[in-house]
């Protein structure tokens, strides 16, 4: 069934959830170096049975969305409502016009939907109006009140999870029909509209992240998610030249000298450019920056090392640490370490205590022992989905 659209509704708040940095919502948080909601969007854009994916987002969530969904190919993002229900109708308005055969409802929430269950839904869909993961209920439920714990009989109690798939038309009517419903998912429109729905197998890794202790899990379960561990190592060398300052570590340095070389130089990010390109099988920085080209003529190097983490991320990986030596006489590096870590996390959009940036000599020997030039080395270590 190739006509589906996935439609992920990240337009809450999270209120419930821990707020995170700066008072970021919970859809837009890191998990394991990547947005809570890119997680979702990853996973429904690699399923080659969803044609589409679209996303509803609140309206004060737009640059959050741009950072976070930066070189996805995705469609122009759908302004939500004041409530779930009214989110997920205007999502369904906006895909109106295509008329998709099918959607799959998705929350933002919901990090770790796995290829399978997208699969068992849209199969589902083959002979259904409607189908949606649950799973039994396996704790004892008791029921407070006035003090007492009662026992609620667990038969028949399922937990109900996103996605849940639909005919399409059939789920906009429900919800153009139903608008005031105050329902909390679209099986719950779906029964009002009489449709009929199947269940399939939810699965136990599909949470939904609600609280501060689920963030803990989430972080323990996307360390698994990402096992292939890959490590790639760059090297750099340029000369001195005549010049007031040199680039090192994207940090402008004064010195008695600059460095030769057809961008700005920079033997620290392009060795740490080349390390990246190495952990995805991605050639070197000379294979995406031609020497050869005038465009890159004097290009400063957050550019190149820039470039080389938005493809890691296209590849689904997370950047685990970035460690960059420079190799000198001269100058002195220690003045401008903590500069040059916190402007390589700021180009790679990571913690600073993921990177490291140290320094060395040669003791006098060799070409930088002359200081006739600098020399860099780097290795990164990137998570890749397995």
């Amino acid at each position: 069934m190739s006509d589906t659209v996935a439609l992920i509704v990240a337009a809450g708040r999270g209120s419930r959830a821990a707020p995170g940095p700066a008072g970021v919502p919970k859809q837009y948080r890191p998990l394991a170096g990547r947005p809570v909601l890119r997680w979702g969007a990853e996973a429904f854009a690699r399923h080659p049975a969803v044609a589409k994916v679209r996303i509803v987002i609140h309206g004060d969530d737009r640059a959050h969305y741009e950072v976070a969904m930066s070189g996805l190919a995705l469609g122009e993002a759908i302004a939500g409502g004041a409530t779930r229900q009214d989110s997920v109708r205007l999502g369904l308005e906006a895909l109106a016009a295509d008329r998709p055969a099918c959607v799959l409802i998705h929350d933002a929430a919901r990090p770790f939907v796995s290829q399978a269950l997208i699969g068992r839904i849209c199969d589902a869909l083959d002979g259904a109006d409607a189908a949606a993961p649950m799973l039994p209920v396996a704790d004892t439920l008791r029921r407070e009140t006035s003090g007492q714990y009662d026992i609620v009989a667990r038969d028949g109690l399922l937990r109900t999870q996103t996605p849940q798939g639909f005919r399409f038309d059939a789920i906009l009517d429900a919800h153009r029909r139903f608008k005031n419903a105050g329902a909390t998912d679209d099986i719950a429109l779906a029964g009002l509209a009489g449709l009929g729905v199947v269940r399939v197998p939810g699965e136990e890794a599909n949470l939904k992240l609600t609280t501060p202790d689920d963030f803990a899990l989430a972080e323990r379960i996307a360390a698994g998610a990402q096992s292939d561990v890959r490590t790639g190592f760059g090297f750099d060398v340029h000369r001195f030249a005549p010049g007031d300052h040199l680039w090192l570590c994207g940090v402008k340095i004064p010195h008695d000298a600059g460095l030769a070389g057809h961008s700005d130089a920079d033997a620290g990010l392009h060795a740490l450019t080349d390390a990246l390109l190495g952990t995805i099988g991605a050639g070197d920085i000379g294979a995406h920056f031609p020497p050869s080209d005038a465009q890159w003529k004097g290009a400063p190097s957050h550019v190149f090392l820039a470039h080389a983490a938005r493809l890691v991320r296209e590849r689904g990986g997370t950047i685990g640490h970035a460690d960059v030596t420079l190799i000198c006489e001269r100058p002195r590096i220690g003045p401008h370490r903590e500069a040059m870590r916190a402007r390589i996390a700021e180009i790679l959009d990571i913690e600073r205590g993921r990177v490291s940036v140290k320094a060395t000599t040669t003791e006098g020997l060799g070409f930088t022992g002359r200081a006739e030039g600098i020399a860099a080395q780097a290795v990164a270590t990137v998570r890749l989905p397995s």
